[in-house]
């Protein structure tokens, strides 16, 4: 599930957003997204009956949205919120990249996933839902996990893109790609009871850099994991980033450039934000290393490599393994043998340590990287030789899944 930046003063200073003189490109409203192919098949317009009538739409309409190509970044709460309303809607090829499988602690609000999918990865079991759906809607599956090397490649062959990632690293390579390639992007963030959806589309307005020029310190980040999600949330914001798909395809209504739509789902109450164009942002010419990127400026604790530590646990003297995720996240699927040490108890006690800093190296770990990054840098102010596990337990699940133990296993 996607982290969010906050725009709202709450535990952290709002960022600084550019609201100067909007430029032309900001007003402009852009032309329909995709050509009409030919004519639809009648079995095609009978799905479609329900939204054929509505003003300004039709025919036409219709067969833009058969025409389109959307790539959805992340097969999560958003994704498996966004993908069956676009299959509903019709559009043609959807593709989904998610290199996850789906976990029992997902279910609560990753609704496309059921009990039977746990196990399988998110990519398939989300193509079956929309096979069940729309069988005539082609799904790519595309289980990877999105990066520098990937990216532009897989933008290109997509109209649009809709980022429902979980992390800052995808996120700001979503914004980035998306410049190069000249694709519009749709993104959407939620966390606890908040939501945000926004366009970003370099051609016709500001993007996702000009709201955000640099990700918060990757001590602030918190995730659903460690700060919870309410479920019905993902389905608020998942069918918001499927509409703004849909006008952009269509060319109806005014799509969310140069606006942040964010809604309080405790207060049942949706704000706009618009901004600009930041004029002293330096234009995006290559991607980067997102992971360095949404680092910090201090520098990385030492790290090990999911292949590296499968050897070393393989071998005659496994590491000390320290899982720094929740307690739920520990029991729900682990490295077998670690000991979890939640890092808010790390960061809150010494006496939370259940080892002697001196008695030997430890090796720590969360789901990806943030929280390790965090846990290692505090055992190493603590005089611990620490390093952190690059990738978190989803790397080390890819290449060695018989090192896991839990109930999600």
């Amino acid at each position: 599930m996607p982290v969010m930046l906050s725009i709202v003063a709450r535990a952290r200073p709002a960022p600084q957003i550019y609201n100067g003189p909007m430029t032309p490109a900001d007003h402009d409203r852009p032309a329909p997204l995709v050509e009409p192919g030919g004519p639809l098949p009648e079995e095609r317009l009978r799905r479609a009956q329900r939204q054929l009538p509505l003003p300004g739409f039709g025919a036409p309409a219709q067969a833009r949205l058969h025409a389109a190509r959307v790539l959805v970044i992340g097969a999560g709460g958003l994704g498996s919120a966004s993908v069956p309303y676009l299959a509903g809607a019709g559009v043609g090829v959807i593709g989904v990249v998610d290199d996850d499988e789906v976990e029992l602690s997902n279910l609560h609000r990753q609704i496309a996933h059921g009990t039977a999918d746990l196990g399988r990865p998110k990519t398939e079991s989300l193509a079956d839902a929309v096979g069940r759906l729309d069988p005539g809607v082609r799904v790519e599956q595309h289980r990877i996990r999105l990066d520098s090397s990937n990216a532009i490649e897989l933008f290109e062959r997509y109209d649009l893109i809709i980022d429902g990632s979980d992390n800052f690293a995808t996120r700001y390579l979503a914004n980035d790609a998306a410049e190069l390639t000249g694709r519009p992007l749709v993104w959407g963030a939620i966390l606890q009871y908040h939501g945000q959806v926004g366009v970003a589309w370099h051609r016709h307005g500001p993007g996702y850099r000009d709201l955000f020029p640099a990700p918060p310190p990757p001590e602030e980040v918190l995730s659903c994991g460690t700060g919870g999600v309410l479920p019905g949330l993902c389905g608020t914001i998942g069918s918001l980033l499927a509409t703004e798909a849909l006008k952009l395809i269509t060319g109806l209504g005014e799509p969310l450039i140069g606006r942040v739509l964010l809604y309080d789902a405790l207060a049942s109450r949706f704000r706009e934000l618009p901004y600009g164009r930041d004029p002293q942002a330096a234009p995006v010419s290559a991607l980067v290393d997102y992971e360095l990127f949404c680092a910090g400026s201090e520098p990385l604790p030492a790290s090990v490599s999911a292949e590296a530590l499968a050897a070393e646990l393989s071998g005659g003297s496994p590491p000390r393994l320290v899982d720094v995720r929740t307690p739920g996240e520990h029991a729900a699927r682990r490295i077998a043998g670690s000991a979890g040490l939640p890092l808010d108890a790390l960061e809150g006690s010494e006496a939370a340590l259940p080892w002697h800093p001196a008695e030997e190296p430890v090796t720590v770990y969360c789901e990806r990287d943030p929280r390790s990054i965090r846990a290692a840098r505090v055992l190493a102010s603590r005089g611990v030789e620490a390093r952190y596990l690059r990738g978190g337990v989803v790397a080390l699940a890819a290449v060695a899944p018989q090192l896991l133990e839990g109930g999600d296993v």
